[in-house]
């Protein structure tokens, strides 16, 4: 029965990837892709940091950004998902999880250009688009969380009369909050990326700079920001990878 599955998982696989083939077609036109790629990415180098007073207040604001918008959607994405929990009749997880999937389908991009719209092209924009699209990532985690994990404990509590509210954090937040810690550190990553892109449609950030500078054609400015981007990612993947050995160094001497 297994050999059998997995035959049809391959054979599913093939039949969308052959469905998927003219999308690589491109235009048809016979270009010289390389040298085309050689001409344009010599543009970018060497990088400019003669902006650095600019660059380095869209990298304020980014962060700024980005972490509001983590914080406000960490506090109500929770909210929200409790609403869907498995300890809920069926009928409200239903509207919980179609409300989360809607906020999902619409990108971060989009949900800047409606965010724009309403206030104005400002960093409120900006923390409202990403706020938005972070509840429906981190409310997807903790339901898949709440059907994952153990919720013995806090029904012990409920048949003991406690306040379900008081009952999940006594009896099931303990086991959630590493994995919402790690929801809440990936989504800030995700955000102060996506934060640096949605200036183009006047959100604030640094993708003023990026639209300004691809704008006028100065690819070389529009390089340094590119690796001030990629500073704020390693430093996040680094400081995953301290929070990941520190753990794994605290459970050896446990």
């Amino acid at each position: 029965m297994r050999k059998i599955k997995l035959l049809l998982a391959w054979s599913l696989f093939l039949i969308l990837l052959v469905l998927a083939l003219p999308a690589w077609e491109g235009s048809g036109r016979d270009l010289n892709h390389w040298e085309n790629f050689s001409r344009f990415a010599l543009r970018f180098v060497p990088p400019d940091f003669s902006d650095g007073r600019e660059i380095w207040l869209g990298l304020l604001e980014t962060i700024q950004v980005g972490f509001l918008a983590t914080a406000f959607a960490s506090f109500a994405s929770l909210g929200i998902a409790l609403m869907g929990g498995p300890w809920m009749p069926a009928p409200g997880r239903a509207l919980v999880l179609l409300l989360l999937a809607t906020i999902r389908s619409i990108p971060s991009l989009i949900w800047a250009v409606l965010a724009v719209a309403v206030v104005g092209a400002n960093s409120r924009a900006g923390v409202l688009a990403l706020s938005f699209y972070s509840i429906g990532y981190l409310g997807k985690f903790l339901m898949d969380d709440f059907s994952s994990l153990d919720h013995t404990l806090m029904k012990t509590y409920q048949r003991w009369g406690v306040h379900p509210l008081f009952a999940f954090f006594l009896g099931f937040w303990p086991q959630l909050k590493k994995l919402y810690g790690a929801h809440c550190l990936w989504m800030l990553e995700y955000n102060i990326r996506s934060a640096a892109i949605i200036g183009y449609v006047g959100a604030g950030g640094l993708g003023l700079l990026l639209q300004a500078y691809q704008e006028y054609g100065q690819w070389s400015r529009f390089s340094a920001v590119l690796i001030v981007i990629l500073g704020i990612v390693i430093c996040f993947e680094l400081l995953v990878h301290w929070r990941g050995r520190r753990k794994t160094t605290g459970e050896s001497l446990a």
